[in-house]
């Protein structure tokens, strides 16, 4: 295993495993169960259970009570297209490997199956699910040693081999800088998905900088700009109506959704974000 996936392991083990988030509920707590009844609220009862409708309507307090289903089935797509390879702290790319893991350790920890998926033009690999702590290490060897240069992000035939290749209902993580035309509305109707997008800070709030040539990394393409006030507003405006498109997209299909930045901590801001969902 190379030095990048040892750190990047040790570091979310340690992180989900450890006695700060550890002693806490699991990552997916209350994803493998299915409603069942109600009943009067008991004190003990865990208040998040608190049906506030049904509450408001007969003045006390009433609790969901569920059932248990079968162990979840968690898949997480790694989007490795040619923009995943940039960053001004960390690369995006470790940032996705980062999240991995940590999703790989917190489904296992949970007793839930594990599996990954790689893509960027096309299916590069696929794990079968596993509940073995190998199966996040290769994983995230596997992101670590991956090339993105010179390669598109192709959402359109990702929806598509995800659509025929997962049969079973899955909790699916999507991990993407998530620039381009996107639709998951396919995948949201059997599906629970949570869209992790992974930026950097300056790709969102550049500054001028002038006349320089510049390399598409997608394309591997070199071309000349100038990087001037008017130029920076109308990125800025790109990117802007681009997120604003796919939130609108993500709330109308039930899509939840954070955006983690290469300087942030990226395991606790998920599990932090997951908890609150």
């Amino acid at each position: 295993m190379n030095k990048t996936a040892k750190k990047i392991i040790l570091k979310t083990r340690k992180q989900v495993y450890g006695d700060r988030v550890g002693n806490n509920p699991s990552l997916f707590d209350g994803e493998g169960f299915e409603f069942a009844e109600l009943r009067e609220y008991i004190y003990g009862d865990d208040v998040r259970k608190i049906d506030w409708k049904t509450t408001a309507k007969l003045g006390k307090p009433f609790v969901k009570i569920y059932k248990e289903e079968r162990e979840l089935n968690v898949v997480v797509v790694s989007m490795m297209g040619g923009s995943i390879y940039f960053g001004t702290v960390k690369q995006k790319s470790e940032i996705v490997a980062e999240l991995v893991a940590t999703l790989g350790f917190s489904a296992i920890k949970n007793g839930d199956r594990f599996s990954h998926i790689l893509f960027a033009d096309k299916l590069y690999d696929v794990m079968k699910p596993s509940k073995k702590h190998f199966s996040i290490h290769q994983a995230v060897e596997k992101i670590t040693h991956f090339e993105p240069l010179g390669k598109e992000a192709n959402y359109a035939k990702l929806i598509e081999t995800l659509h025929h290749r997962l049969t079973k209902k899955s909790l699916l993580f999507i991990l993407s800088d998530f620039i381009g035309e996107i639709d998951l509305r396919l995948l949201s109707v059997k599906h629970d998905i949570f869209a992790v997008i992974v930026r950097d800070r300056f790709e969102e709030n550049p500054t001028a900088l002038g006349h320089i040539k510049l390399v598409d990394m997608q394309s591997s393409m070199s071309i000349e700009a100038d990087i001037n006030t008017n130029t920076l507003q109308a990125y800025k405006k790109a990117i802007h109506d681009n997120d604003e498109k796919l939130y609108i997209g993500f709330k109308k299909q039930g899509i939840r959704f954070i955006k983690v930045y290469t300087h942030e901590d990226s395991t606790l801001k998920l599990m932090k974000a997951m908890r609150r969902n």
